[in-house]
């Protein structure tokens, strides 16, 4: 059996100034792809608009009895019915933006495009290209402030051509109520612990959108025969001697992972996407916005992608890969996060 699937390795040392010369030479090209998706999505994005105080125009509305808008009789005059002149609410809204720069999102498949790793910073670079155009406030966590600039996805790539090494997961205490924040990871670690990493947030009242962002190898389990499976994270390697044993049981905690962490973002009235590397970065841009803009008074779950998953029960997976057979396993209750 040959080759599935490999870690994308970014230089031979792992220290911090090898992963920031490693970024600073990504994130021009992942830049540049970023726009390309906007660019096909643009014409369907306007931006999170509401009715509110403003100078700008915004809609024509018929009147209902009681309400204190201004009535446009010029524009009702026009036939029967009565109209109110709406104005654009202009109060710029944060929304924070991060994408998961741990060893597991290195991995990508044969049957894949790009390694995680590069489909999650673009998602994260368009949406701040698209959110920059609309005026909103845009932020990252642990690397700026909230900031409005037209340049904003360019001034987001700096930052993070310069960071170095960022933390595994940023500390999202300073983020407050009436916010909303985009994170783009594989969401491969215990749901517990990403649930405890969270909580904070919907403490505070924020808003999140979640994006998972998958191999199709992770969910196919398409190995067989003698594979070694590594773990990226520790380098720890498990052998199996017929890996396509596993390959139901790993199934089944994988999807019980996703559904679990689905369902909570669902209680919390938060969006939840999938996203695979053998599909399109706008489908999840698209899936985003609508996430954005609908009310938040209603709890939305979003699954996208080809293969959104199997409802399962029982514990929850990791991701291992690595060797001649780069593949993936689970084991255990919590079976740990990985990639090689």
């Amino acid at each position: 059996m040959g080759r599935i699937g490999e870690v994308q390795a970014p230089v031979a040392t792992r220290d911090a100034l090898a992963r920031g010369r490693l970024r600073a030479s990504l994130v021009p090209d992942l830049l540049v792809e970023a726009r390309r998706i906007v660019n096909t999505v643009i014409a369907g994005w306007h931006g999170r608009r509401k009715r509110g105080i403003g100078e700008n125009f915004w809609q024509f509305r018929p009147y209902v009895e009681g309400d204190a808008s201004r009535i446009d009789w010029r524009r009702s005059a026009r036939d029967d019915h009565t109209y109110v002149r709406d104005r654009e609410w202009e109060a710029a809204h944060t929304v924070w933006l991060w994408s998961d720069p741990s060893p597991s999102m290195l991995y990508k498949s044969a049957g894949a495009g790009v390694s995680k790793e590069s489909r999650a910073l673009v998602l994260a670079l368009a949406l701040a290209e698209l959110l920059s155009r609309s005026g909103e406030r845009i932020a990252w966590p642990g690397l700026t402030d909230p900031f409005t600039a037209r340049n904003g996805a360019e001034r987001i790539a700096a930052h993070l051509s310069h960071a170095g090494e960022l933390p595994a997961k940023p500390d999202l205490s300073a983020i407050r109520r009436f916010c909303d924040i985009v994170i783009v990871s594989d969401f491969l670690d215990p749901v517990e612990e990403t649930m405890a990493w969270l909580d904070v947030l919907a403490r505070h009242g924020v808003r999140a959108h979640l994006i998972e962002v998958a191999d199709p190898a992770e969910e196919t389990f398409p190995y067989s025969g003698r594979t070694e499976f590594t773990d990226p994270e520790t380098g720890d390697k498990l052998t199996a001697g017929r890996a396509e044993t596993l390959k139901d049981e790993y199934r089944l905690l994988y999807t019980a992972r996703r559904q679990e962490l689905a369902g909570w973002c669902k209680r919390l009235g938060w969006s939840f996407t999938v996203n695979h590397t053998d599909r399109l970065a706008s489908e999840a841009l698209v899936r985003v916005h609508m996430a954005m803009t609908a009310d938040s008074s209603r709890p939305g779950l979003m699954v996208g992608g080809s293969r959104a998953g199997l409802t399962a029960g029982g514990g929850h997976t990791g991701l291992i890969a690595a060797g001649d057979h780069t593949g993936l396993i689970a084991g255990g209750d919590h079976a740990g996060k990985a990639v090689g």
